[in-house]
Protein backbone atom coordinates (compact mmCIF):
# COMPACT_ATOMS: atom_id res chain seq x y z
CA UNK A 1 0.00 0.00 0.00
CA UNK A 2 1.26 3.50 -0.78
CA UNK A 3 0.36 6.90 0.55
CA UNK A 4 -1.60 9.26 -1.70
CA UNK A 5 0.68 12.06 -2.78
CA UNK A 6 -1.27 14.99 -4.10
CA UNK A 7 0.60 17.46 -6.30
CA UNK A 8 0.48 20.41 -3.93
CA UNK A 9 1.23 23.83 -5.37
CA UNK A 10 2.26 26.60 -3.03
CA UNK A 11 -0.38 28.90 -1.55
CA UNK A 12 0.11 32.42 -0.28
CA UNK A 13 -3.40 32.70 1.15
CA UNK A 14 -3.35 33.83 4.76
CA UNK A 15 -5.75 35.03 7.39
CA UNK A 16 -4.87 38.62 6.42
CA UNK A 17 -7.37 38.52 3.56
CA UNK A 18 -10.25 38.82 6.05
CA UNK A 19 -8.84 42.04 7.58
CA UNK A 20 -7.86 44.07 4.53
CA UNK A 21 -11.05 45.99 3.85
CA UNK A 22 -11.25 48.69 6.48
CA UNK A 23 -12.12 51.09 3.67
CA UNK A 24 -15.64 49.65 3.79
CA UNK A 25 -15.99 50.97 7.34
CA UNK A 26 -14.28 54.27 6.65
CA UNK A 27 -16.27 55.20 3.53
CA UNK A 28 -19.76 54.23 4.71
CA UNK A 29 -22.09 56.27 6.83
CA UNK A 30 -21.66 55.27 10.47
CA UNK A 31 -23.82 52.20 11.05
CA UNK A 32 -26.23 52.34 13.97
CA UNK A 33 -28.61 49.64 15.25
CA UNK A 34 -32.31 49.79 14.30
CA UNK A 35 -34.16 52.34 16.41
CA UNK A 36 -30.95 53.68 18.01
CA UNK A 37 -29.51 57.14 17.39
CA UNK A 38 -25.80 57.88 17.19
CA UNK A 39 -26.05 59.55 20.58
CA UNK A 40 -27.82 56.50 21.99
CA UNK A 41 -25.15 54.21 20.58
CA UNK A 42 -22.39 56.37 22.09
CA UNK A 43 -24.15 56.26 25.45
CA UNK A 44 -24.32 52.47 25.30
CA UNK A 45 -20.66 52.13 24.34
CA UNK A 46 -19.70 54.41 27.20
CA UNK A 47 -21.72 52.20 29.56
CA UNK A 48 -19.96 49.07 28.22
CA UNK A 49 -16.57 50.72 28.77
CA UNK A 50 -17.49 51.75 32.31
CA UNK A 51 -18.63 48.23 33.14
CA UNK A 52 -15.87 46.08 31.65
CA UNK A 53 -13.03 48.49 30.88
CA UNK A 54 -12.46 50.94 28.04
CA UNK A 55 -9.70 48.75 26.55
CA UNK A 56 -12.34 46.09 25.81
CA UNK A 57 -14.52 48.39 23.67
CA UNK A 58 -13.51 49.80 20.28
CA UNK A 59 -14.83 51.53 17.17
CA UNK A 60 -11.44 51.48 15.42
CA UNK A 61 -12.09 51.01 11.64
CA UNK A 62 -9.21 48.55 11.30
CA UNK A 63 -10.69 46.36 14.03
CA UNK A 64 -14.21 46.68 12.65
CA UNK A 65 -12.92 45.58 9.23
CA UNK A 66 -12.36 42.10 10.65
CA UNK A 67 -16.09 41.74 11.23
CA UNK A 68 -17.26 41.56 7.65
CA UNK A 69 -17.94 38.87 5.11
CA UNK A 70 -14.47 38.56 3.51
CA UNK A 71 -16.01 37.37 0.23
CA UNK A 72 -17.69 40.58 -0.91
CA UNK A 73 -16.91 43.09 -3.61
CA UNK A 74 -14.61 45.55 -1.82
CA UNK A 75 -16.49 48.61 -0.67
CA UNK A 76 -19.97 47.07 -0.87
CA UNK A 77 -20.39 45.75 2.67
CA UNK A 78 -23.83 46.44 4.17
CA UNK A 79 -23.83 44.17 7.21
CA UNK A 80 -21.52 46.43 9.17
CA UNK A 81 -20.80 46.42 12.89
CA UNK A 82 -20.86 49.64 14.89
CA UNK A 83 -18.39 48.55 17.57
CA UNK A 84 -16.60 45.56 19.07
CA UNK A 85 -16.63 44.54 22.71
CA UNK A 86 -14.15 41.89 23.84
CA UNK A 87 -15.06 40.29 27.18
CA UNK A 88 -12.46 38.40 29.15
CA UNK A 89 -14.79 36.58 31.55
CA UNK A 90 -18.31 35.26 31.88
CA UNK A 91 -19.00 38.14 34.24
CA UNK A 92 -18.02 40.58 31.48
CA UNK A 93 -20.50 38.89 29.15
CA UNK A 94 -23.27 39.15 31.74
CA UNK A 95 -22.58 42.85 32.23
CA UNK A 96 -22.58 43.50 28.48
CA UNK A 97 -25.87 41.66 27.96
CA UNK A 98 -27.62 43.51 30.77
CA UNK A 99 -26.50 46.87 29.40
CA UNK A 100 -27.43 45.88 25.85
CA UNK A 101 -30.97 45.27 27.10
CA UNK A 102 -31.06 48.64 28.82
CA UNK A 103 -29.91 50.46 25.67
CA UNK A 104 -31.63 48.19 23.11
CA UNK A 105 -28.31 47.34 21.41
CA UNK A 106 -28.18 44.07 19.41
CA UNK A 107 -25.15 41.85 20.01
CA UNK A 108 -23.62 39.34 17.58
CA UNK A 109 -21.40 36.79 19.38
CA UNK A 110 -18.34 35.66 17.41
CA UNK A 111 -15.87 32.99 18.50
CA UNK A 112 -13.06 33.28 15.94
CA UNK A 113 -14.96 34.90 13.04
CA UNK A 114 -13.85 32.32 10.49
CA UNK A 115 -17.21 31.07 9.22
CA UNK A 116 -16.12 31.93 5.69
CA UNK A 117 -18.45 30.81 2.93
CA UNK A 118 -21.39 31.46 5.26
CA UNK A 119 -20.91 35.18 5.93
CA UNK A 120 -17.68 35.22 7.90
CA UNK A 121 -17.79 37.39 11.02
CA UNK A 122 -20.40 39.81 9.69
CA UNK A 123 -23.55 40.52 11.74
CA UNK A 124 -27.01 39.94 10.32
CA UNK A 125 -28.22 43.42 11.31
CA UNK A 126 -26.39 46.62 10.36
CA UNK A 127 -25.13 48.53 13.37
CA UNK A 128 -24.89 45.52 15.65
CA UNK A 129 -22.21 45.51 18.34
CA UNK A 130 -19.92 42.52 17.90
CA UNK A 131 -19.25 40.39 20.97
CA UNK A 132 -15.80 39.04 20.16
CA UNK A 133 -14.46 36.11 22.19
CA UNK A 134 -10.87 36.30 20.95
CA UNK A 135 -9.79 37.31 24.48
CA UNK A 136 -11.65 34.38 26.09
CA UNK A 137 -9.37 31.77 24.62
CA UNK A 138 -8.41 29.49 27.50
CA UNK A 139 -8.43 25.71 27.50
CA UNK A 140 -9.69 25.51 31.07
CA UNK A 141 -9.23 21.79 31.65
CA UNK A 142 -8.08 18.62 29.94
CA UNK A 143 -9.03 15.41 31.69
CA UNK A 144 -7.09 12.47 30.30
CA UNK A 145 -8.78 9.87 32.49
CA UNK A 146 -12.25 10.71 31.21
CA UNK A 147 -11.22 12.10 27.83
CA UNK A 148 -12.57 15.64 27.64
CA UNK A 149 -11.59 19.30 27.52
CA UNK A 150 -13.40 22.35 28.85
CA UNK A 151 -12.90 25.37 26.60
CA UNK A 152 -13.84 29.03 26.32
CA UNK A 153 -15.45 30.29 23.10
CA UNK A 154 -12.29 31.94 21.75
CA UNK A 155 -10.29 28.70 21.66
CA UNK A 156 -9.22 27.69 18.15
CA UNK A 157 -8.53 24.15 16.96
CA UNK A 158 -4.86 25.11 16.89
CA UNK A 159 -5.10 26.25 20.53
CA UNK A 160 -6.77 23.02 21.65
CA UNK A 161 -4.25 20.84 19.84
CA UNK A 162 -1.38 22.83 21.37
CA UNK A 163 -2.83 22.42 24.88
CA UNK A 164 -3.20 18.65 24.41
CA UNK A 165 0.35 18.41 23.09
CA UNK A 166 1.89 20.66 25.76
CA UNK A 167 0.18 18.68 28.49
CA UNK A 168 1.54 15.42 27.12
CA UNK A 169 -1.97 13.96 26.98
CA UNK A 170 -2.55 10.69 25.17
CA UNK A 171 -5.59 12.20 23.45
CA UNK A 172 -6.64 13.65 20.10
CA UNK A 173 -9.45 16.06 19.18
CA UNK A 174 -11.70 15.76 16.15
CA UNK A 175 -11.08 18.97 14.18
CA UNK A 176 -12.16 20.91 11.10
CA UNK A 177 -10.36 21.45 7.78
CA UNK A 178 -8.88 24.87 8.59
CA UNK A 179 -7.44 25.03 12.09
CA UNK A 180 -7.84 28.73 12.84
CA UNK A 181 -11.61 28.37 13.45
CA UNK A 182 -13.29 28.20 16.85
CA UNK A 183 -14.08 24.97 18.68
CA UNK A 184 -17.21 26.39 20.33
CA UNK A 185 -18.48 28.47 17.42
CA UNK A 186 -18.06 25.64 14.92
CA UNK A 187 -19.86 23.25 17.25
CA UNK A 188 -22.72 25.66 17.88
CA UNK A 189 -23.27 26.07 14.14
CA UNK A 190 -23.44 22.28 13.62
CA UNK A 191 -20.02 22.40 11.99
CA UNK A 192 -18.50 19.12 10.86
CA UNK A 193 -15.30 17.44 12.01
CA UNK A 194 -13.94 14.05 10.98
CA UNK A 195 -12.89 11.58 13.68
CA UNK A 196 -15.18 8.95 15.29
CA UNK A 197 -16.69 11.34 17.87
CA UNK A 198 -17.73 13.62 15.00
CA UNK A 199 -20.59 11.38 13.93
CA UNK A 200 -23.82 13.30 14.59
CA UNK A 201 -21.68 16.06 16.13
CA UNK A 202 -21.33 13.94 19.27
CA UNK A 203 -18.28 15.61 20.81
CA UNK A 204 -19.89 18.46 22.75
CA UNK A 205 -21.20 17.87 26.27
CA UNK A 206 -22.21 20.58 28.72
CA UNK A 207 -22.66 24.31 28.06
CA UNK A 208 -22.41 27.33 30.31
CA UNK A 209 -24.78 29.95 28.88
CA UNK A 210 -25.48 33.62 29.54
CA UNK A 211 -29.18 34.14 28.90
CA UNK A 212 -30.52 37.29 27.20
CA UNK A 213 -31.34 38.90 30.56
CA UNK A 214 -27.80 38.28 31.86
CA UNK A 215 -28.70 35.28 34.00
CA UNK A 216 -26.35 32.28 33.91
CA UNK A 217 -27.23 28.62 33.47
CA UNK A 218 -25.39 25.37 32.88
CA UNK A 219 -27.04 22.70 30.78
CA UNK A 220 -27.48 19.04 31.63
CA UNK A 221 -26.00 17.97 34.94
CA UNK A 222 -24.23 21.30 35.15
CA UNK A 223 -27.49 22.52 36.68
CA UNK A 224 -26.38 20.78 39.89
CA UNK A 225 -23.65 22.41 41.97
CA UNK A 226 -20.31 20.62 41.64
CA UNK A 227 -21.73 17.77 39.57
CA UNK A 228 -18.69 15.94 38.08
CA UNK A 229 -20.69 14.53 35.15
CA UNK A 230 -21.48 17.92 33.58
CA UNK A 231 -18.98 17.36 30.70
CA UNK A 232 -19.64 13.59 30.66
CA UNK A 233 -23.41 13.10 30.47
CA UNK A 234 -25.34 14.97 27.80
CA UNK A 235 -28.65 15.12 29.62
CA UNK A 236 -29.89 15.84 33.11
CA UNK A 237 -33.19 15.79 34.96
CA UNK A 238 -36.04 17.06 32.83
CA UNK A 239 -35.83 18.50 29.30
CA UNK A 240 -32.39 18.65 27.75
CA UNK A 241 -31.69 22.29 26.93
CA UNK A 242 -28.23 21.99 25.36
CA UNK A 243 -29.46 21.74 21.78
CA UNK A 244 -31.57 24.89 22.23
CA UNK A 245 -28.39 26.93 22.12
CA UNK A 246 -27.07 25.47 18.86
CA UNK A 247 -27.79 27.49 15.70
CA UNK A 248 -30.04 29.70 17.80
CA UNK A 249 -30.03 33.13 19.42
CA UNK A 250 -31.44 32.10 22.80
CA UNK A 251 -28.21 32.66 24.76
CA UNK A 252 -24.43 33.04 24.62
CA UNK A 253 -22.24 30.01 25.36
CA UNK A 254 -19.24 30.93 27.52
CA UNK A 255 -17.89 27.43 28.32
CA UNK A 256 -18.24 24.07 26.59
CA UNK A 257 -17.16 20.51 27.27
CA UNK A 258 -15.59 18.72 24.30
CA UNK A 259 -14.87 15.00 24.21
CA UNK A 260 -11.41 13.84 23.19
CA UNK A 261 -10.42 10.44 21.82
CA UNK A 262 -7.61 8.26 23.18
CA UNK A 263 -4.79 7.96 20.66
CA UNK A 264 -5.28 4.80 18.63
CA UNK A 265 -2.50 2.26 18.19
CA UNK A 266 -2.77 2.63 14.42
CA UNK A 267 -4.07 5.39 12.20
CA UNK A 268 -4.70 4.50 8.57
CA UNK A 269 -5.69 7.39 6.26
CA UNK A 270 -7.29 6.10 3.08
CA UNK A 271 -8.14 7.49 -0.34
CA UNK A 272 -10.75 6.20 -2.75
CA UNK A 273 -10.53 7.41 -6.33
CA UNK A 274 -13.49 7.06 -8.66
CA UNK A 275 -12.78 7.55 -12.34
CA UNK A 276 -16.35 7.19 -13.64
CA UNK A 277 -18.58 10.01 -12.43
CA UNK A 278 -21.72 7.94 -13.07
CA UNK A 279 -20.65 5.42 -10.40
CA UNK A 280 -20.92 7.92 -7.53
CA UNK A 281 -24.36 6.56 -6.46
CA UNK A 282 -22.86 3.06 -6.18
CA UNK A 283 -20.09 4.41 -3.96
CA UNK A 284 -22.71 6.08 -1.76
CA UNK A 285 -24.60 2.82 -1.24
CA UNK A 286 -21.39 0.97 -0.36
CA UNK A 287 -20.37 3.74 2.03
CA UNK A 288 -23.71 3.65 3.82
CA UNK A 289 -23.49 -0.14 4.26
CA UNK A 290 -19.97 0.10 5.68
CA UNK A 291 -20.86 2.96 8.03
CA UNK A 292 -23.98 1.20 9.29
CA UNK A 293 -21.89 -1.90 9.97
CA UNK A 294 -19.30 0.14 11.89
CA UNK A 295 -16.50 -0.72 9.49
CA UNK A 296 -16.06 2.99 8.76
CA UNK A 297 -16.54 4.86 12.03
CA UNK A 298 -15.72 8.45 11.17
CA UNK A 299 -16.81 11.16 8.76
CA UNK A 300 -15.55 10.60 5.20
CA UNK A 301 -15.24 13.51 2.80
CA UNK A 302 -16.19 13.01 -0.84
CA UNK A 303 -15.07 15.68 -3.31
CA UNK A 304 -15.34 15.97 -7.05
CA UNK A 305 -12.30 16.80 -9.18
CA UNK A 306 -12.65 20.55 -8.91
CA UNK A 307 -13.06 20.67 -5.14
CA UNK A 308 -9.91 18.62 -4.72
CA UNK A 309 -8.10 20.71 -7.31
CA UNK A 310 -9.13 23.95 -5.58
CA UNK A 311 -7.14 22.91 -2.52
CA UNK A 312 -4.00 22.44 -4.59
CA UNK A 313 -4.07 24.80 -7.55
CA UNK A 314 -6.11 27.59 -9.17
CA UNK A 315 -8.55 27.71 -12.04
CA UNK A 316 -6.36 30.10 -14.03
CA UNK A 317 -3.55 27.56 -14.15
CA UNK A 318 -5.77 25.31 -16.23
CA UNK A 319 -8.38 27.47 -17.95
CA UNK A 320 -9.03 31.20 -18.18
CA UNK A 321 -12.01 31.21 -20.51
CA UNK A 322 -15.49 32.50 -19.69
CA UNK A 323 -18.31 30.38 -18.33
CA UNK A 324 -18.08 26.88 -16.94
CA UNK A 325 -14.83 24.94 -17.23
CA UNK A 326 -15.13 22.41 -20.11
CA UNK A 327 -15.31 18.75 -19.18
CA UNK A 328 -12.19 17.93 -21.16
CA UNK A 329 -10.20 20.32 -18.97
CA UNK A 330 -11.68 18.75 -15.83
CA UNK A 331 -10.66 15.33 -17.13
CA UNK A 332 -7.16 16.63 -17.78
CA UNK A 333 -6.95 17.89 -14.19
CA UNK A 334 -8.25 14.55 -12.89
CA UNK A 335 -5.61 12.63 -14.81
CA UNK A 336 -2.59 14.90 -14.41
CA UNK A 337 -3.15 15.46 -10.69
CA UNK A 338 -4.30 11.87 -10.15
CA UNK A 339 -7.51 12.98 -8.44
CA UNK A 340 -10.11 10.92 -10.26
CA UNK A 341 -13.55 12.36 -11.01
CA UNK A 342 -14.43 11.89 -7.34
CA UNK A 343 -12.09 11.34 -4.44
CA UNK A 344 -13.01 10.21 -0.94
CA UNK A 345 -10.72 10.70 2.02
CA UNK A 346 -11.45 8.55 5.05
CA UNK A 347 -9.60 6.65 7.74
CA UNK A 348 -9.46 3.71 10.13
CA UNK A 349 -8.37 3.91 13.77
CA UNK A 350 -7.61 1.33 16.44
CA UNK A 351 -5.65 -1.81 17.17
CA UNK A 352 -3.73 -2.97 14.14
CA UNK A 353 -5.59 -6.28 13.86
CA UNK A 354 -8.94 -4.45 13.84
CA UNK A 355 -7.71 -1.90 11.31
CA UNK A 356 -6.44 -4.68 9.03
CA UNK A 357 -9.75 -6.53 9.29
CA UNK A 358 -11.83 -3.45 8.51
CA UNK A 359 -9.53 -2.47 5.67
CA UNK A 360 -10.01 -5.87 4.04
CA UNK A 361 -13.79 -5.57 4.39
CA UNK A 362 -14.09 -2.08 2.94
CA UNK A 363 -11.61 -2.80 0.17
CA UNK A 364 -13.57 -5.85 -0.93
CA UNK A 365 -16.85 -3.90 -0.97
CA UNK A 366 -15.63 -0.79 -2.74
CA UNK A 367 -13.66 -2.67 -5.37
CA UNK A 368 -16.89 -4.28 -6.56
CA UNK A 369 -17.57 -0.89 -8.20
CA UNK A 370 -16.00 -0.29 -11.63
CA UNK A 371 -13.14 2.26 -11.86
CA UNK A 372 -12.61 2.47 -8.08
CA UNK A 373 -9.10 2.55 -6.63
CA UNK A 374 -8.16 2.51 -2.93
CA UNK A 375 -4.80 3.43 -1.46
CA UNK A 376 -3.52 4.13 2.02
CA UNK A 377 -0.89 3.42 4.65
CA UNK A 378 -0.71 2.83 8.42
CA UNK A 379 1.00 5.15 10.89
CA UNK A 380 1.90 5.21 14.55
CA UNK A 381 1.52 8.25 16.80
CA UNK A 382 5.14 9.35 16.32
CA UNK A 383 4.44 10.02 12.62
CA UNK A 384 1.17 12.00 12.73
CA UNK A 385 2.58 15.49 13.24
CA UNK A 386 4.89 15.24 10.23
CA UNK A 387 2.59 13.66 7.66
CA UNK A 388 3.19 15.59 4.40
CA UNK A 389 -0.46 15.57 3.32
CA UNK A 390 -2.55 18.16 5.22
CA UNK A 391 -5.71 16.09 4.73
CA UNK A 392 -4.10 13.17 6.52
CA UNK A 393 -3.05 15.41 9.39
CA UNK A 394 -6.59 16.72 9.77
CA UNK A 395 -8.13 13.26 10.04
CA UNK A 396 -5.92 12.52 13.07
CA UNK A 397 -6.49 15.87 14.78
CA UNK A 398 -3.39 17.81 13.69
CA UNK A 399 -4.62 21.26 12.59
CA UNK A 400 -3.24 23.30 9.72
CA UNK A 401 -4.49 26.05 7.39
CA UNK A 402 -3.28 24.60 4.09
CA UNK A 403 -6.76 23.83 2.76
CA UNK A 404 -7.82 27.47 2.96
CA UNK A 405 -6.29 27.72 -0.52
CA UNK A 406 -9.60 26.50 -1.97
CA UNK A 407 -10.96 30.06 -1.59
CA UNK A 408 -8.48 31.11 -4.27
CA UNK A 409 -9.89 28.88 -7.03
CA UNK A 410 -11.42 31.88 -8.83
CA UNK A 411 -9.71 35.23 -8.40
CA UNK A 412 -6.58 34.09 -6.59
CA UNK A 413 -5.96 36.14 -3.45
CA UNK A 414 -9.17 38.05 -4.16
CA UNK A 415 -11.18 34.84 -4.56
CA UNK A 416 -14.19 33.82 -2.53
CA UNK A 417 -17.05 31.38 -2.42
CA UNK A 418 -20.56 30.96 -1.10
CA UNK A 419 -21.69 27.53 0.06
CA UNK A 420 -25.01 25.76 -0.28
CA UNK A 421 -25.20 22.57 1.80
CA UNK A 422 -28.52 20.71 2.03
CA UNK A 423 -28.97 17.46 3.95
CA UNK A 424 -30.11 14.42 1.99
CA UNK A 425 -30.58 10.71 2.76
CA UNK A 426 -27.38 8.71 2.27
CA UNK A 427 -28.72 6.66 -0.64
CA UNK A 428 -27.79 6.30 -4.28
CA UNK A 429 -31.15 7.71 -5.42
CA UNK A 430 -30.93 10.88 -3.42
CA UNK A 431 -27.24 11.36 -4.21
CA UNK A 432 -28.04 11.11 -7.93
CA UNK A 433 -30.94 13.57 -7.61
CA UNK A 434 -28.88 16.10 -5.66
CA UNK A 435 -25.91 15.78 -7.99
CA UNK A 436 -28.17 16.34 -11.01
CA UNK A 437 -29.67 19.43 -9.37
CA UNK A 438 -26.27 20.94 -8.56
CA UNK A 439 -24.78 20.18 -11.96
CA UNK A 440 -27.76 21.58 -13.86
CA UNK A 441 -28.00 24.78 -11.84
CA UNK A 442 -24.28 25.47 -12.11
CA UNK A 443 -24.42 24.85 -15.87
CA UNK A 444 -27.42 27.19 -16.25
CA UNK A 445 -25.44 30.14 -14.90
CA UNK A 446 -21.99 29.16 -16.16
CA UNK A 447 -20.41 28.46 -12.75
CA UNK A 448 -17.88 25.69 -12.13
CA UNK A 449 -19.44 22.77 -10.28
CA UNK A 450 -17.50 22.13 -7.08
CA UNK A 451 -19.48 19.40 -5.34
CA UNK A 452 -18.90 17.29 -2.26
CA UNK A 453 -20.56 15.17 0.41
CA UNK A 454 -19.92 15.07 4.15
CA UNK A 455 -22.02 12.38 5.87
CA UNK A 456 -23.64 13.54 9.10
CA UNK A 457 -23.99 9.90 10.14
CA UNK A 458 -24.52 6.53 8.46
CA UNK A 459 -27.99 7.56 7.27
CA UNK A 460 -27.73 11.16 6.06
CA UNK A 461 -25.24 13.46 4.41
CA UNK A 462 -24.72 17.06 3.48
CA UNK A 463 -24.38 17.62 -0.26
CA UNK A 464 -22.12 20.63 -0.51
CA UNK A 465 -21.92 22.98 -3.45
CA UNK A 466 -19.04 25.45 -3.23
CA UNK A 467 -19.83 28.34 -5.61
CA UNK A 468 -16.58 30.20 -6.43
CA UNK A 469 -16.09 33.75 -7.67
CA UNK A 470 -13.59 36.57 -8.02
CA UNK A 471 -14.53 39.26 -5.49
CA UNK A 472 -13.12 41.92 -7.86
CA UNK A 473 -15.79 40.97 -10.39
CA UNK A 474 -19.15 42.29 -9.17
CA UNK A 475 -21.06 40.44 -11.87
CA UNK A 476 -19.51 37.12 -10.83
CA UNK A 477 -20.30 37.75 -7.17
CA UNK A 478 -23.92 38.70 -7.87
CA UNK A 479 -24.28 35.68 -10.14
CA UNK A 480 -22.94 33.34 -7.46
CA UNK A 481 -25.23 34.62 -4.71
CA UNK A 482 -28.25 34.59 -7.02
CA UNK A 483 -27.45 31.00 -8.01
CA UNK A 484 -27.12 29.96 -4.37
CA UNK A 485 -30.52 31.44 -3.52
CA UNK A 486 -32.14 29.62 -6.43
CA UNK A 487 -30.56 26.39 -5.23
CA UNK A 488 -31.97 26.90 -1.74
CA UNK A 489 -35.48 27.30 -3.12
CA UNK A 490 -35.29 24.46 -5.65
CA UNK A 491 -33.74 22.03 -3.20
CA UNK A 492 -36.38 23.02 -0.65
CA UNK A 493 -39.10 21.92 -3.05
CA UNK A 494 -37.36 18.53 -3.19
CA UNK A 495 -37.41 18.30 0.62
CA UNK A 496 -33.71 19.08 1.04
CA UNK A 497 -33.04 21.72 3.73
CA UNK A 498 -29.79 23.52 4.58
CA UNK A 499 -27.69 22.23 7.47
CA UNK A 500 -26.33 25.76 7.96
CA UNK A 501 -27.00 28.90 5.98
CA UNK A 502 -25.19 31.97 4.71
CA UNK A 503 -26.26 35.31 6.21
CA UNK A 504 -27.52 36.59 2.87
CA UNK A 505 -30.08 33.81 2.51
CA UNK A 506 -30.56 32.64 6.09
CA UNK A 507 -34.21 33.72 6.06
CA UNK A 508 -34.81 32.04 2.71
CA UNK A 509 -33.30 28.83 4.05
CA UNK A 510 -35.56 29.03 7.11
CA UNK A 511 -38.57 29.57 4.82
CA UNK A 512 -38.05 26.09 3.39
CA UNK A 513 -39.01 24.53 6.73
CA UNK A 514 -42.69 25.16 6.14
CA UNK A 515 -44.48 22.23 7.78
CA UNK A 516 -47.82 23.28 9.29
CA UNK A 517 -47.54 26.90 8.24
CA UNK A 518 -43.95 27.22 9.50
CA UNK A 519 -44.80 25.85 12.93
CA UNK A 520 -41.14 25.48 13.83
CA UNK A 521 -40.42 29.13 13.12
CA UNK A 522 -43.45 30.20 15.17
CA UNK A 523 -42.26 27.96 18.01
CA UNK A 524 -38.77 29.47 17.85
CA UNK A 525 -40.22 32.97 17.86
CA UNK A 526 -42.24 32.23 20.99
CA UNK A 527 -39.09 31.03 22.76
CA UNK A 528 -37.17 34.07 21.51
CA UNK A 529 -39.83 36.52 22.65
CA UNK A 530 -39.97 34.89 26.08
CA UNK A 531 -36.24 34.69 26.72
CA UNK A 532 -35.20 37.80 24.80
CA UNK A 533 -38.10 40.28 24.59
CA UNK A 534 -35.77 43.06 23.43
CA UNK A 535 -34.29 40.92 20.66
CA UNK A 536 -30.74 41.57 21.84
CA UNK A 537 -28.90 38.32 21.08
CA UNK A 538 -27.94 37.67 17.41
CA UNK A 539 -31.15 38.92 15.77
CA UNK A 540 -31.95 36.96 12.64
CA UNK A 541 -29.72 33.99 13.41
CA UNK A 542 -31.18 30.93 11.64
CA UNK A 543 -34.15 33.05 10.61
CA UNK A 544 -35.23 33.70 14.21
CA UNK A 545 -36.28 37.31 14.82
CA UNK A 546 -37.58 38.82 18.03
CA UNK A 547 -40.88 40.69 18.12
CA UNK A 548 -39.24 44.13 18.39
CA UNK A 549 -37.43 43.80 15.08
CA UNK A 550 -40.29 41.92 13.44
CA UNK A 551 -42.44 44.96 14.20
CA UNK A 552 -39.78 47.14 12.57
CA UNK A 553 -39.98 45.18 9.32
CA UNK A 554 -37.34 42.52 9.73
CA UNK A 555 -36.42 40.39 7.96
CA UNK A 556 -35.96 42.84 5.11
CA UNK A 557 -37.12 41.48 1.78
Amino acid sequence: MSRTRLHRKSSTATSARSTKRCEDIMTNERPTPPGVTEAGLDEALHAFAEAIGAEKVTTDPEVLAEFQDPYQVPGTAENLASAVVSPRSTEDVQAIVRLANEHRIPLWPIGRGKNNGYGGAAPQVRGTVMLSFKEMNQVLEINEELGYAMVEPGVSWIDLHAAIKEGGHDLVASIVDVGWGGVVSNTLDHGLTYMPYSIDQASHCGFEVVLPDGDLIRTGNGAMDDNPTWPLYKRGLGPTSTEMFMQSNFGIVTKMGYWLMPKPEVYMPLWLKLWDDSQLPAVIDALRELMLAGVIDMRPQLSNTLIMASMLTTRAEWYDGPGQMPDEIIQKIAEEMQLGRWMMRFALYGDEAVVDHNYARLRARFLEIPTVEIIGAKYGADEWETLPNPHEQIMIGVPNIDLYKMASWSGGEEGGHVDFSPVIPLTSRHAAEAQKLMEEMCAEVGIDYLGGLLPINARSTTFINVIPFDTKNAEQVDNAYAAAKKMVARAGKMGYGEYRAHLSFMDLAADQFGFNDHAQRRFNERIKDTLDPNGIIAPGKSGIWGSRLREEGFPKQ
